[in-house]
């Protein structure tokens, strides 16, 4: 069934493209076949901007697929390498699995069978002209058994696994325990000097080389964060749990303060439960303890970074994050490895089994929250890469279909996406029983197990054809008429924040509306957002394009100076759906509800409401909503619940005539009012909108790189 959709557009730009995703038709690849290239690579080292990856000196894309040498029939490396070239693609990635290379502790083996021909494999790559990202660990994943490390190690070590606060063990190994650092370390020590032999510096392959896999996921998963007294040194002076108080507090006076304890040192200070937090007190230990927990994965990267290096291994260094709301838990890791040699990616996924997610398919929900992922990595200053795209399942059914796979490349193409690896593009027989989910891991991909061509193929090699020919994506932006700013912590809250605690609003609650309610909304009434970190001064010279700042209760002082000094700019906000009364550390702040003229905002606990604007009647109220029991002087009421006659939105202009607009909503996006609320709203602040669609069910992306501008529109139902 064809649909035709009318837009009306309100901006020129060069040119415009549509791309209906879901099917996607594009007139440039009929009758076109992709020559292949014979000509030998010169291998150049990669390196990465913001915006775009360089290879041989200019802006690139990298199009990168999975290749286990370990998996992959030895005698098919070639072939397969070769088609892949020809579909496009410039890179490959393989794991190093320690549990094949060492199978008992010392004894470490390579070339001695085909599954263990590392170098080989990469010498087979140069040939062919592909780059390589190269991942020895310690962790694989890739359903292998033990997760990739030999059993031996848990066997004879069994003090070095994670431990839950109770105690008890946790499935995992503990990243930081002094032995598992030094038996990774060992095995780093002969899989490395291997490595560098083969880096771009010295004319080889190896361009990347990745720091362990889904780190904090294995420990997430199988029990929680890790109270490993050992790895943490819970009670010792130089223990990492005591430094870090030390370093936040400084003195042990302000911690009991803040704690309302009365230790007299550090290192008497017991670790608190994160997930048993049911007030500012307790709130507050569980963040500290979060905070630190991630500080320790820092320390496991900077400990493999330097087991690497020792090496000298000269390459990028890179880590994924395991799911679209990962990659705030490597925030310290990106403060202390810096973004310009260690690159942050992440791994999207919509189905490997029929209870991965709803649909089992890229829905609208799963592109918001692909949209908010790819523009967290933009934020932290990395290219958007996802380093395990979706290119096959583990599990044979639901099946991943080619339409799928190209409507989700898409749709990522549009969100900004610089670079990607398929999770895999080919695979093999598990070797040595190895395998947890078959003894075949050909993963329904686009070259199967025994070399025979899939259908996902023909899609891969047109995706890559795209890439190819239009260069002008890689320095591409998403152009915007409305920004959405926060904490980017918040999509981390959620490990440690599980009650309302007193609070109106929580920072999980805020992420799932951001996610729900405002992006959903936004997307549905064809607006054109982009994300800012409200921990950030990036966003603050803009002040023309209007800035909706979502608010739990706790927002940092620092934040609400900004949104302060933003608006005594000029700038113009929409605060949403509450005023914060609280810094970070769950302490009163109000700085910006003094700065607003001190409004008092309330839950509205009207049995029966009906939340109207001026313009927009019955807005479905299917969540939250906060009324405001006393106004600013000089605030103009926009709309109110008509039953208790109590204001909901309110606007006032502010000290140097910036404009704010409160909007006391935390909604789901369901209805049509939705989107007539916002439009209301926005409107109110001026807003200059880049287009208009008619049909609220696509969604749209327009980019440009100042030449040339292209619009990809969503069908994805």
């Amino acid at each position: 069934m064809k649909s035709v959709f009318q837009f009306n557009f309100q901006h020129k730009y060069l040119a415009v493209f549509v791309a209906l995703v879901v099917v996607i038709v594009f007139s440039s690849f009929e009758n076109k076949t992709i020559k292949k290239e014979t000509s030998a690579v010169q291998f150049q080292p990669i390196s990465f901007t913001k915006q775009y990856y360089v290879i041989d000196g200019k802006p690139s894309y990298l199009y990168s697929g999975e290749f286990h040498y370990f998996r992959v029939p030895k005698k098919d490396w070639k072939k397969r390498m070769e088609l892949f070239k020809a579909a496009g693609g410039n890179c490959l990635a393989t794991y190093v699995p320690w549990i094949i290379h060492e199978p008992e502790e010392g004894n470490f083996l390579f070339g001695d069978t085909d599954i263990r021909d590392l170098e080989l494999f990469i010498q087979t790559a140069k040939e062919v002209g592909l780059y390589l990202i190269i991942k020895p660990g310690p962790y694989q994943y890739s359903e292998l058994r033990n997760s990739g490390v030999p059993e031996w190690l848990t066997a004879k070590y069994p003090e070095i696994r994670a431990q839950n606060f109770d105690g008890s063990y946790n499935e995992a190994i503990s990243y930081v325990h002094p032995i598992f650092l030094q038996k990774t370390e060992k095995w780093f020590d002969e899989v490395c000097p291997i490595l560098a032999k083969y880096t771009t510096d010295k004319g080889g392959p190896i361009a990347v080389i990745q720091l362990d896999n889904e780190c904090d996921g294995m420990q997430l998963w199988g029990g929680g964060m890790d109270y490993n007294k050992e790895s943490m040194g819970f009670g010792k002076p130089n223990g990492r749990y005591t430094l870090f108080l030390k370093n936040k507090y400084g003195t042990i006076e302000k911690l009991n303060t803040s704690y309302n304890s009365t230790y007299k040192e550090f290192t008497q200070v017991e670790p608190s439960n994160y997930r048993s937090a049911y007030n500012a007190i307790d709130l507050r230990k569980a963040k500290d303890y979060t905070d630190f927990y991630f500080s320790t994965i820092a320390d496991y990267f900077q400990a493999l970074k330097e087991m690497i290096q020792k090496a000298g291994i000269h390459a990028i260094l890179d880590h994924n994050a395991y799911n679209t709301n990962a990659s705030s838990h490597y925030l310290e890791a990106v403060n202390r490895l810096g973004n310009e040699q260690f690159l942050l990616g992440i791994d999207h996924y919509y189905n490997l089994g029929q209870n991965w997610a709803p649909v089992n398919n890229p829905d609208p929900q799963w592109a918001i929250r692909i949209f908010q992922s790819l523009e967290t990595l933009r934020l932290l200053g990395y290219p958007p890469t996802v380093l395990e795209f979706p290119a096959g399942s583990l599990s044979d059914w639901p099946p991943i279909t080619p339409t799928d796979v190209e409507a989700a490349y898409m749709m990522h193409l549009g969100f900004g996406l610089k670079g990607s690896n398929y999770y895999i593009y080919t695979g093999g027989p598990n070797p040595l029983k190895f395998g947890l989910t078959s003894d075949d891991y050909g993963y329904n991909a686009a070259i199967t197990s025994d070399g025979k061509i899939a259908p996902l193929y023909e899609t891969e090699k047109k995706i890559g054809a795209f890439v190819k020919e239009n260069t002008w994506i890689t320095n591409s932006e998403r152009v915007n008429d409305c920004r959405i700013a926060y904490d980017l912590k918040i999509s981390r809250s959620g490990e440690y924040w599980k009650a309302k605690s007193g609070f109106l609003v929580t920072d999980p609650e805020l992420y799932t509306f951001s996610q729900k309610g405002m992006i959903n909304t936004l997307f549905c009434g064809g607006y054109s957002p982009s994300i800012c970190n409200l921990d950030s001064d990036d966003w603050m010279s803009e002040i023309s394009t209007p800035l909706i700042v979502l608010s739990s209760s706790c927002m940092s002082e620092a934040s609400q100076k900004r949104v302060i000094d933003f608006l005594k700019k000029g700038g113009k906000v929409l605060l949403c759906p509450v005023i914060p009364e609280y810094n970070e550390n769950f302490e009163p702040c109000r700085l910006l509800k003094e700065f607003l003229g001190l409004p008092e905002v309330a839950l509205n606990k009207e049995k029966n409401q009906r939340i109207s604007f001026n313009t927009v009647k019955n807005v479905m109220s299917n969540n939250e909503n906060f009324v405001t029991l006393h106004l600013p002087v000089k605030a103009d009421i926009i709309g109110r619940d008509e039953n208790s006659n109590l204001p909901v939105c309110w606007k006032e202009e502010t000290e140097g005539k910036g404009k704010v607009i409160f909007l006391g909503f935390n909604w789901y996006h369901q209805m049509k009012e939705h989107i007539q609320m916002m439009d209301e709203v926005l409107n109110g602040l001026g807003i200059k909108r880049i287009l208009k669609c008619s049909n609220p069910n696509l969604f749209t992306s327009l980019r440009t790189n100042g030449q040339q501008t292209n619009l990809f529109v969503m069908n994805l139902y």
